[in-house]
C-alpha cells in the first residue's frame, strides 16, 4: 500500500507540479487511511470499497476533525484512485463519484467575546515570551490571518503608523488587511521589548521570532494557541483557524459587508466566506422585532 502511496506523491510532484506542502497534506492522509484500513486488514488499493472509504471520513468527523479537513481526505483519495485507475493498477474507481456530504459542511466553531477577552489575556506578561505571544494573538484576532500567513509575515510587510500589513495568502495572492490599535499598540511593545532582545541570535526578517531568533513556525504558533486557550480554560477546540472565524463571525454580527469581508480573509470565491452568514440569523431577528409592526 505504501508503495503505491509513494508513486502517487510522486506523481503530483512530477507531472502535475503540486506544491510540497498540498503534497505534504495528502501524503499524510493517504499515511492515515492506509492505517485505518490496516485495521481492518485491508493492504491493496483493491480490496477498498465505498463503505471503507465513507468509514474512514466518518471516524476523522467523530474524532472533531474540522469539515475542510475531511473534505481534503476525500479529495486525496479520489485523486489516488483516480491516478491507481488511470495506471492501470485498479479495474474501477470507486470513488469517481463520491461528494463531501452536506452534513459534514458544519458551521466553524467561534468563539464568544468572552471568551476572546480570556484568551488574549492568557500570556503572562512575567514570563518570556509573553508579550511576543499576546502580539501573535491580538494580530490573529483583528485581522483574521491563516496561522501560515502570520508565521510569512516580515518586518517590512506590517505598517504599525497605517495599521495595516501585507500577506501573502494561498496561490501567492498578496492581499492588505488592516488591524485595529489594540493589535498595533501590543505589536509595538513586541517590537520594542521583546523583538530586539531575540533577533541577538539571527538577522531573520520574520515579525515573529522563536527563542533561538528564527521565524515562529506554524507548529509553535499552534501549539501556543492551544496551550493559552488551555490556561484560558476555553472548553471549546480552540486553534489558529478558530481565531480566524471569530474574526469573521464577529465582524458579520456587527454589519460588515461580505464583501469586504471576503477580501480580507482572501477567499476567492464568496461562497467560502458566507459559511459565516449563520450569524446574522440573530441580528436580523432583533432588527425584525424592533421594526415590524406585527413583530
Amino acid at each position: 500500500m505504501r508503495a503505491f502511496i509513494d508513486q502517487f506523491i510522486e506523481f503530483l510532484e512530477l507531472e502535475r507540479g503540486l506544491s510540497p506542502h498540498t503534497r505534504a497534506a495528502y501524503r499524510t492522509d493517504l499515511i492515515e487511511f492506509e492505517r485505518f484500513l490496516a485495521g481492518r486488514r485491508i493492504t491493496s488499493p483493491a480490496g477498498i470499497g465505498r463503505a471503507e472509504i465513507v468509514a474512514f471520513l466518518m471516524e476523522g468527523r467523530d474524532a472533531g476533525l474540522l469539515s475542510t479537513t475531511i473534505a481534503r481526505r476525500l479529495a486525496a483519495i479520489r485523486s489516488w484512485f483516480r491516478y491507481l485507475h488511470a495506471e492501470g493498477l485498479l479495474a474501477a474507481d470507486v470513488a469517481e463519484t463520491m461528494d463531501a456530504p452536506r452534513v459534514w459542511r458544519v458551521l466553524p466553531d467561534a468563539l464568544t467575546q468572552r471568551e476572546v477577552d480570556r484568551l488574549l489575556a492568557a500570556p503572562d506578561m512575567d514570563r518570556p515570551h509573553g508579550v511576543r505571544d499576546r502580539a501573535l494573538l491580538e494580530l490573529l484576532y483583528a485581522t483574521g490571518l491563516r496561522v501560515s500567513e502570520a508565521a510569512g509575515l516580515t518586518l517590512d510587510r506590517v505598517r504599525l503608523e497605517d495599521r495595516m500589513l501585507r500577506c501573502l495568502g494561498k496561490g501567492g495572492r498578496e492581499r492588505v488587511v488592516p488591524f485595529g490599535e489594540t493589535a498595533a499598540a501590543w505589536l509595538r511593545r513586541y517590537l520594542e521589548e521583546e523583538r530586539p532582545r531575540l533577533a541577538r541570535r539571527s538577522s531573520s526578517p520574520a515579525l515573529f521570532l522563536s527563542a533561538r531568533g528564527g521565524p515562529l513556525n506554524r507548529r509553535t504558533i499552534w501549539a501556543r494557541v492551544r496551550r493559552y486557550a488551555a490556561r484560558a480554560g476555553l472548553a471549546k477546540r480552540v486553534h489558529p483557524h478558530t481565531l480566524r472565524h471569530t474574526f469573521a463571525t464577529h465582524l458579520l454580527a456587527n454589519g460588515a459587508p461580505l464583501r469586504v469581508i471576503q477580501e480580507m480573509l482572501g477567499h476567492a470565491d464568496i461562497a467560502t466566506t458566507q459559511i459565516y452568514t449563520h450569524v446574522d440569523a440573530g441580528r436580523l431577528k432583533q432588527v425584525h422585532e424592533r421594526f415590524h409592526p406585527r413583530a
